[in-house]
């Protein structure tokens, strides 16, 4: 009952804050002690008994109760410090003032007029701070006077509420018999003073930089995790900006990670050894989640989300990009200030990040990150028996905030077949994900990863290492290497994945253009897609229907080119796949560029299958005299059925029936998780657009020269974005976000057939044949078509003289082949490696903050708050 009673005593006090011109003196201490003494109330507890409508009232109608109570909450933190916090009176006190703020903050945040209140200057031993109503900033304190003169210069300086309220939560993060376990000392002095204490020897878990193990203790996590939590919306206050605004420094984590916090690296250690030290199955007992509760899960998604909430903020390069936006908008000759100097210096956090350097503390951290991603793919013959954990996004975003700022790191990474163990989960989220709009910034974090890591030769030779594993994937069963399941997993988004990835083929084919030099032997099964994607993208309705649609032929043309040039010996399967579809290269070869052809091309009418021109031919039919693989023929009858082109610019024109294996016996990998589109109801958070790929990437050879030739002299794409996208396009490269290109963009698609949303846009872009021969001329077909003119004959000869109607003699027959001397000379190896950009940066910043928005959900910390920096959306 003595709880209830301090409830409702607390409930009648928020009551009595909100009641219009009743400022409450901030000298009445038994009023306000009603919101941190005397009662227990949980975090849950005060998000009900505090509503956002009565914060909005004190915020608006009793500016000065909302300033008295933020500030009285700091001040109990203060003491608590100062005392210690050795007593269990002390402890819930602090524990009240945590939750009162987490609740109180983001609709101070909200208001833009209050953004600067905690930043403001406060006396540094002042109680009468408020001087009226209508100031309801701390830069309205009165400022003391008492004992003022007896003080030396440097005490006089005001401190801001913000800093005073970040050294509490620091220090009481490594406080004692509170959040920490106390070191047992003999003696009279064994009680350490909290403000001196050196919490280096308090690190939570033993991993980087710690090799001490504490014991585990529930309540002191859960201590944590409230404290981290509050931190965390500290930390929002982005999200309470425009996305414009998004780039502007952030004084809470710029002072969290300066020199001034005595704490950051102790900070910095424990919460990437908690990360990648936990281990959610543990002993392995099967339902040990449900039969105890873990306090561990909540402490490692909250020190996830601080983390990537931290390494985000790179001031140094948010300096820099500042003032190149701001030298490109007032010309190159002006000078611009800093936009933020405020004496705190780097980013600790990434500071130390970068000089991990032992192979120990990066085995550690891949093993943590590894073991915790794979997590969802543990299959066991108990349903449910094992913890499943819904923090991967987290866990990729800090995948790669550490190889973006240790490069060693990365390095270390690639450097054996670890770097397997980080591919399989992304795929596997890649291919679970594909049809769910509500994940297309996790389908965006796991491409960009895969670009960072195809930017490096030793991740394109990790791929031919053989796939063993049974990820419960909705793909077919297949034997091969990782590269045919990289393949085959990225085929099956481009067929069947969400329309709002088409943004994301790009950076697909370019991850496969990376690796293709390396990629030893492919299995059929990857052949054929990989023909599939060609066929399908080089359909003359499709390469005309916007003016970039091209770019991606040339990509799957490039990955063609080097797997002939550099790996001829082992891929007999995709060279006897070429040899099949020879009629597609044909095709692109013949595009019409007159008008007429131009016409009937977009008109929409098929001219046999895939909408291509008939191919001309000697008087012997190829197609009939060389055997069909079995890939082919449950392909070729699948395509009977017709493949419309829609009309949007790079769409999902791939029908789920075109999958050649997937129609064969129907055979996929047991227990698979099908990818489903989101339930109905289903919040997202909007997104920024992600830049073009001749933005994102920066091309160089493998071996490093001074001139970058381009491949045959002719797929300089991002020439042709320039001079064609440039007369059609006064937005960014990405054409297909803009709105009136959005109304027709395609549904999931379904089995069968292809939706077109027949929705006519108001602006209608006319190929001519100027652009189609500007950029047909520069097909790389040389090599393919030496190939064709080599192999063709040859095969068809043995076709007829041995009359053989089964496959496996052609590809013994190409196996022991070979082109030396035949084709031409081979061109240099051109990687297209990432680029850190302020588009990259804008979008991840979006990103984070959506994450930890819809993923705080108990309670729900920003979930009735007005944010700016993103939409939430329901599906």
């Amino acid at each position: 009952m003595g709880n209830t009673d301090s409830k409702l005593n607390f409930r009648k006090a928020i009551v009595k804050l909100t009641q219009k011109n009743q400022r409450i003196d901030a000298d009445d201490h038994a009023f306000w002690g009603q919101f941190w003494t005397g009662h227990q109330t949980t975090l849950e507890d005060v998000f009900v008994l505090v509503t956002p409508n009565e914060i909005r009232n004190i915020r608006n109608d009793n500016p000065a109760n909302l300033a008295t109570l933020c500030y009285k909450a700091v001040e109990k933190l203060a003491e608590a410090v100062d005392s210690s916090c050795r007593t269990q009176a002390e402890q819930q006190c602090v524990l009240n003032c945590v939750r009162l703020l987490i609740r109180i903050i983001p609709y101070i945040f909200e208001d833009e007029k209050w953004r600067d209140f905690f930043w403001s200057s406060l006396p540094a031993q002042d109680k009468q701070y408020i001087s009226s109503k209508e100031k309801p900033h701390l830069s309205a304190a009165v400022e003391s006077e008492e004992g003022e003169d007896d003080r030396p210069s440097g005490q006089n300086q005001t401190v801001p509420l913000a800093q005073s309220l970040l050294n509490a939560l620091c220090d009481l993060l490594f406080c004692p018999d509170f959040t920490v376990t106390a070191a047992r000392r003999t003696g009279p002095d064994k009680a350490e003073e909290l403000a001196s204490i050196d919490s280096c020897e308090y690190i939570w878990e033993s991993g980087v930089g710690f090799a001490h193990s504490p014991p585990k203790n529930a309540h002191m996590e859960r201590r944590r995790t409230e404290l981290l939590k509050l931190l965390l919306t500290c930390f929002s206050e982005p999200m309470f900006r425009l996305p414009q605004q998004s780039n502007e420094p952030n004084k809470w984590i710029a002072y969290f990670t300066s020199a001034d916090n005595r704490h950051a690296l102790p900070l910095f250690t424990s919460l990437l050894n908690t990360v990648c030290a936990y281990d959610p199955v543990g002993f392995g007992v099967p339902y040990n989640h449900l039969l105890f509760t873990d306090t561990t899960e909540p402490l490692v998604e909250a020190c996830l989300q601080i983390l990537i909430v931290t390494l985000d903020h790179d001031m140094i390069i948010q300096q820099q990009q500042q003032l190149e936006m701001q030298r490109q908008l007032k010309g190159p000759t002006a000078v611009m200030p800093l936009p933020y100097d405020d004496g705190c210096g780097d980013n600790l956090f990434i500071n130390y990040l970068s000089r991990v350097h032992r192979d120990e503390d990066f085995h550690f951290i891949l093993k943590g990150i590894t073991r915790l991603l794979n997590n969802p793919l543990v299959q066991n013959y108990l349903p449910n028996s094992t913890k499943r954990l819904h923090c991967h996004q987290e866990l990729l975003i800090l995948f790669w905030k550490i190889c973006d700022y240790n490069k060693k790191f990365l390095y270390f990474v690639l450097k054996s077949s670890d770097v397997l163990d980080i591919l399989i989960p992304i795929l596997y989220h890649l291919n679970y994900s594909r049809a769910d709009q509500s994940r297309v910034g996790l389908m965006h974090i796991g491409v960009f990863i895969l670009l960072l890591l195809s930017g490096e030769r030793n991740f394109g030779v990790r791929l031919n290492k053989p796939y063993t594993a049974t990820v419960p994937m909705d793909i077919p069963v297949f034997t091969g290497t990782h590269a045919d399941l990289l393949i085959t997993v990225f085929h099956k988004i481009i067929a069947t994945g969400h329309q709002r990835l088409q943004p994301l083929f790009d950076c697909l084919l370019t991850i496969l253009v990376n690796v293709s030099p390396y990629l030893k032997t492919l299995s059929m099964v990857a052949s054929v897609k990989l023909l599939h994607l060609l066929e399908a993208f080089s359909t003359p309705w499709f390469l005309l229907s916007a003016p970039s649609n091209h770019h991606l032929v040339f990509f799957l043309l490039e990955i063609f080119n080097n797997i002939i040039q550099y790996q001829f010996d082992g891929n007999s399967n995709l060279v006897y796949t070429i040899i099949r579809k020879r009629h597609v290269f044909h095709a692109m070869a013949n595009l019409p560029s007159d008008m007429a052809g131009i016409a009937k091309c977009l008109s929409g009418r098929k001219v046999g299958k895939f909408n291509l021109p008939p191919v001309r031919q000697n008087a012997r039919n190829y197609a009939t005299q060389i055997p069909r693989s079995e890939e082919d023929d449950d392909e070729e009858d699948e395509n009977e059925e017709d493949l419309d082109v829609p009309h949007c610019l790079a769409p999902s024109i791939l029908e789920p029936d075109a999958d050649p294996q997937e129609a064969d016996n129907g055979n996929e990998t047991e227990g698979c998780v099908t990818a489903l589109p989101a339930e109905p109801g289903t919040l997202k958070a909007s997104l920024l657009e992600t830049p073009g790929i001749s933005q994102m990437t920066e091309r160089e050879q493998a071996a490093c020269t001074d001139q970058i030739p381009t491949i045959d002299g002719t797929s300089d794409i991002v020439q042709f974005t320039k001079s064609n996208n440039e007369k059609n396009s006064s937005n960014s490269p990405n054409e297909v976000t803009s709105p009136n290109k959005r109304n027709h963009r395609l549904a999931v698609s379904q089995r069968g057939g292809i939706r077109i949303v027949p929705q006519p846009s108001p602006e209608v872009w006319t190929p001519t044949p100027e652009w189609i021969v500007s950029w047909r001329s520069k097909l790389p077909l040389q090599t393919i078509m030496r190939l064709l003119q080599v192999l063709v004959p040859q095969v068809e000869k043995i076709c007829i003289d041995k009359g053989l109607t089964d496959e496996s003699e052609i590809l013994k027959f190409l196996q022991h082949g070979t082109l030396v001397g035949l084709l031409p000379v081979p061109h240099p190896i051109l990687i297209r490696k990432y680029q850190a950009n302020a588009g990259t940066t804008a979008w991840f910043r979006t990103y984070i903050w959506g994450v930890i928005y819809l993923r705080n959900v108990e309670p729900a910390v920003w979930y009735d708050t007005e944010v700016k920096l993103f939409e939430i959306q329901r599906v």
